[in-house]
C-alpha cells in the first residue's frame, strides 16, 4: 500500500463532476484579487466588504500577543470561557463532539508526579501558521500584526487547517449557527477559531478572555503588544521564564505561557 493512502486527499477521477466543480472553485481562488498583509502573506478579496477591511488597521510594527500564568488560574475557573462565548457567540447545542471551542481549558498532567493544571487553550497565532500553509483558497491568513483569522466568505469546509493546527484550536460549524455577532460572522460547513478579539484589538480595546480574568481578581492573562519593550506583557516576559506550547516546533506562537 502507498505510504500516503491514509494522509493525502482522494484522487477523484477527471470526469466526476465534484472533481470539476473543486477544480473550477480552486481555479476561481487563485484568479481573486490579492492584498499583501506582511512578506508571504495574502488576503484574497472574494467581493466581501469585511474581508477588505480585515486588514486595514494592521502594522508589522506590532506583535499582539497574550501571556497566561498558569499558576494564577484558579481550578475549575472558566471566566474566560464564557467571556469568549457572550462576546463572540460561539457556545453551541449540537451532540457531543461537534461544539464549538474558540477557548477551552486543557488538563496538563506531569508523567512523573503526578501534578495536573488546568490550562487555557485557543488558537495560538502562530507566526509560521501551518493553517495558513495549507488552505487551499486563502480563507486562512494572518494580519502584519501577528493574528490569525479566517475569512468565512472564502472558507470551503475542507477541514485541512484542522488537521494542520498542532494544538486542536479550529472547530468546524456542524449546524446553522445562531446567536451571530455583527464582528464574528458564522456559518454552517466554515471552520472557525479564537480571533483575538480582533474588533476589540483594532478599536484599542482587550480581548474579552483577558478583560474577564483580570475582573475576577484572577489575573492570570496579560495582553499587549509583544514587540514594545515597554507594555506590560513584554515586561512580564521579561520578568518570567515565559514559554510556548510545543514550542519545539518552531512556529513562534503569539500566546506564551508560565507556572507550567
Amino acid at each position: 500500500m502507498s505510504k500516503c493512502a491514509n494522509r493525502c486527499p482522494e484522487i477523484i477521477p477527471e470526469s466526476d463532476p465534484v472533481d470539476q466543480a473543486r477544480r473550477r472553485l480552486l481555479a476561481g481562488a487563485a484568479a481573486m484579487s490579492a492584498v499583501a498583509l506582511a512578506p508571504g502573506v495574502m488576503l484574497y478579496s472574494a467581493g466581501s466588504a469585511e474581508a477588505r477591511k480585515l486588514g486595514t488597521a494592521a502594522s508589522s510594527k506590532v506583535r499582539w500577543g497574550i501571556l497566561i500564568d498558569v499558576s494564577q488560574c484558579p481550578d475549575g475557573c472558566t471566566e474566560c470561557v464564557t467571556a469568549c462565548k457572550t462576546e463572540n457567540g460561539w457556545e453551541g447545542k449540537g451532540p457531543a463532539g461537534t461544539n464549538p471551542e474558540w477557548i477551552r481549558n486543557v488538563a496538563l498532567k506531569d508523567k512523573k508526579t503526578g501534578a495536573a493544571k488546568s490550562v487555557p487553550m485557543m488558537c495560538q497565532h502562530c507566526e509560521e501558521p501551518p493553517c495558513v500553509d495549507v488552505c487551499p483558497t486563502g480563507a486562512s491568513f494572518k494580519r502584519a500584526d501577528g493574528i490569525v483569522l479566517v475569512d468565512k466568505h472564502i472558507c470551503i469546509g475542507c477541514r485541512y487547517c484542522m488537521m494542520a493546527c498542532p494544538f486542536a484550536a479550529r472547530s468546524f460549524v456542524h449546524e446553522p449557527a445562531s446567536n451571530q455577532k455583527p464582528h464574528a460572522p458564522r456559518g454552517k460547513g466554515t471552520v472557525e477559531a479564537c480571533t483575538m478579539c480582533v474588533h476589540r484589538v483594532d478599536a484599542d480595546g482587550t480581548p474579552a478572555c483577558v478583560e474577564a480574568c483580570n475582573k475576577a481578581d484572577n489575573r492570570s492573562m496579560t495582553f499587549g503588544d509583544l514587540n514594545n519593550p515597554n507594555s506590560d506583557i513584554a515586561k512580564a516576559v521579561g520578568r518570567h521564564l515565559a514559554t510556548r506550547i510545543r514550542a519545539d516546533l518552531g512556529l513562534g506562537q503569539g500566546v506564551l505561557y508560565t507556572g507550567l
